[in-house]
């Protein structure tokens, strides 16, 4: 039995050229749902902020809009056909994925496996650090964290200490000392953040996941699978998607203006409501009513603080002051 470390084991099983899970035909939407499959308010509200990014860098003559684990670029679709045509003359979209470039996308996006360098405008990633593969750790018998090894059939033993990196992460955190407690290390999902975000010479920087913070992290973890829209044990063989939610607090890039939100609170702030239509509306214009109640419906789901609501925001300026719609969210700080 071929046994190795979750980060490996987890590249292998969704990026993997041969059979790697993200490769397949199907994509992500195969499997399960996100927020830009859920409705295309989402889309709207990410070019509602795509606009106050153009207006707080004074409309360059070029605007990036980089979509960082892009599925099969259904959120740029969207967002190409939800943008004013005064900025969608200027604007550049990339779709950075590692999967081979569907059939079907407009000519304008570039669909790249790397994140541009040195351009301006807004990098989203929607459920992205939650794929970018971790090591797990957990505490022994004597109180040492010790990695997590697995194999293929899914089947996990301890192996060696931690490193100085990650043991110095673990200490800052995500402390643990009780035996069978569990760390999720954040080491290389800090390190791709903060390579994507160094990408931009200016500009905003959205990352939305499954996030918690150190105050409350989950003492026995959160890796897991996913199968045609299931939870499955995570068996890192390519046949289901493997996530661990993100500790969004420590990828956060040191130095940069910085907010930590909910979904819900960023959605609301971008325009997203689930105000249901007024009754009267139904008397006078039914076939309106019956929309505005489905873009209630779609809003309300998005917005839902037990769902895709409760899904964490972290946002970084870059060189630019605050996009007016959520400057007043919260209080933006600098780590």
């Amino acid at each position: 039995m071929s046994w190795m470390r979750w980060r490996p084991a987890m590249d292998r099983a969704l990026y993997g050229e041969s059979g790697g899970f993200y490769r397949r035909p199907e994509g992500p939407a195969g499997h399960f749902r996100t927020s830009v499959h859920a409705s295309p308010r989402y889309a709207g509200a990410v070019a509602r902020l795509l606009q106050e990014v153009d207006e707080a860098l004074r409309r360059p003559a070029e605007l990036a809009l980089i979509d960082v684990g892009a599925g099969r670029g259904e959120l740029l679709t969207g967002v190409l056909a939800a943008v004013e045509p005064a900025l969608a003359g200027r604007l550049r979209p990339y779709a950075v994925e590692l999967a081979d470039r569907p059939a079907g996308l407009p000519g304008s996006v570039v669909w790249t496996d790397r994140v541009p360098q040195g351009v301006s405008g807004l990098l989203f990633a929607n459920e992205w650090l939650d794929n970018v593969p971790l090591d797990v750790a957990e505490v022994d018998e004597h109180g040492v964290l010790r990695y997590v090894e697995v194999a293929p059939d899914g089947e996990e033993r301890l192996g060696g200490e931690l490193d100085e990196a990650d043991a110095r992460w673990a200490a800052d955190w995500w402390p643990a000392g009780e035996p069978g407690e569990r760390v999720e290390l954040g080491t290389g999902r800090d390190a791709a953040w903060a390579a994507a975000v160094g990408a931009l010479s200016s500009g905003l920087a959205v990352a939305v996941d499954y996030a918690h913070a150190r105050a409350g992290r989950p003492p026995f973890g959160t890796l897991t699978g996913f199968r045609a829209g299931r939870e499955v044990p995570p068996v890192p063989d390519g046949s289901c998607d493997i996530t661990a939610h993100v500790a969004l607090d420590s990828a956060a890039v040191p130095g940069l203006h910085s907010l930590w939100t909910t979904q819900r609170d960023a959605l609301r702030a971008l325009g997203v409501s689930g105000t249901r239509p007024p009754l009267s509306l139904a008397a006078s214009d039914p076939a309106e009513y019956l929309r505005a109640l489905g873009r209630a419906g779609e809003a309300a789901e998005l917005t839902d603080p037990a769902g895709l609501g409760g899904f964490g925001w972290l946002v970084q300026a870059v060189r630019m002051p605050e996009p007016s719609g959520l400057a007043g969210l919260g209080t933006w700080r600098t780590r």
